[in-house]
């Protein structure tokens, strides 16, 4: 194979384009292939939000980093922050097995990571598949330490419609902007102290206003039951993939089989919506989450590990 060290360019965007979706997924085929892999990338939410945010086309922020040999996308990290905050930010990408050794990636993270610094941001995770040996290798050099690790969970088969005893008198509630500080609320006591935070710091970097939330095409549910919420969960569908995000149950609503049926109302939401596959995140720690899901018929497909990087 010919030098091509000095025949590469990159480009670097606020957003990415319909175009970029393209050749950015074509790309993702290949290494994930080339592997064995799953790369998180995030895709159809960032062409969802570049979409909805036209008019801060002015804004300094950089969140795509692309490379290039010649006209062909050969290498792509992305920054994928949630919500309105960006804090903490998840950085994650790829290499064409053709181009790899060659500095390209590094190149690519100083860059990112520049602009986390200059963003101010507290916490920066590089995402990589335990299975990528090159990834691994790679954050393994560059990180302080391990964040924390999740199983990506597959269902196996499709689910008959739940009975009304098995939904406990649970119901999803789509949620509206008015909401936002109830989610904020709920986030910072599932998640807070996943990312080392208080309940009040943890509020301000999870908020999320669900109408914006849903033009992304993440949309966001309470579970009610007898008027009163009870929790919460994320849902997503693109392309015949359903994602569930973010489930949980009110401390003092635990133990009741509330949270089981959040997740069999969330499977029929998806399924209703076309979903083909249905899929979820777990931290691989969460022991009480995993027995629940693999209960339901959800299996590990891969296991994402999540470095502190700086």
């Amino acid at each position: 194979m010919t030098d091509k060290s000095n025949e590469y360019r990159i480009v670097r965007k606020q957003y990415i384009s319909d175009a970029d979706y393209t050749q950015i997924s074509a790309l993702q085929r290949v290494c994930e292939d080339a592997e064995g892999i799953a790369l998180k990338l995030e895709l159809d939410y960032k062409l969802a939000d570049a979409q909805n945010r036209k008019e801060l086309i002015n804004d300094p922020t950089v969140n795509e980093f692309m490379c290039y040999h010649e006209d062909t996308l050969i290498a792509y990290l992305g920054i994928c922050g949630f919500g309105e905050q960006t804090d903490p930010l998840e950085l994650t990408g790829m290499v064409h097995p053709d181009y790899r050794r060659m500095g390209i990636f590094r190149t690519l993270s100083e860059q990112a990571l520049a602009e986390c610094r200059r963003r101010n941001t507290r916490l920066a995770l590089g995402l990589c598949d335990r299975k990528s040996e090159a990834g691994q290798a790679m954050l393994h050099k560059r990180s302080d330490a391990l964040h924390h690790t999740e199983y990506e969970m597959v269902l196996q088969g499709k689910p008959e419609a739940p009975g009304e005893d098995q939904l406990r008198g649970v119901n999803l509630r789509k949620a509206v902007n008015a909401d936002a500080a109830e989610l904020a609320r709920q986030d910072s006591i599932y998640f807070g102290e996943e990312f080392g935070q208080g309940t009040e710091a943890a509020s301000k970097a999870y908020v999320k206003m669900p109408e914006e939330e849903e033009k992304r095409g993440f949309i966001i549910y309470l579970a009610v039951k007898n008027g009163a919420v009870i929790g919460k969960v994320n849902l997503q569908i693109s392309n015949g993939l359903g994602g569930i995000y973010g489930l949980g149950v009110l401390p003092e609503e635990r133990g009741k089989g509330y949270g089981r049926a959040i997740l069999r109302l969330a499977v029929q939401k998806l399924i209703e919506a076309g979903a083909e596959t249905v899929y979820l995140q777990v931290l691989t720690d969460n022991e009480k989450a995993l027995a629940l899901y693999r209960s339901c018929g959800f299996e590990t497909r891969s296991v994402m590990d999540y470095f502190i990087i700086g």
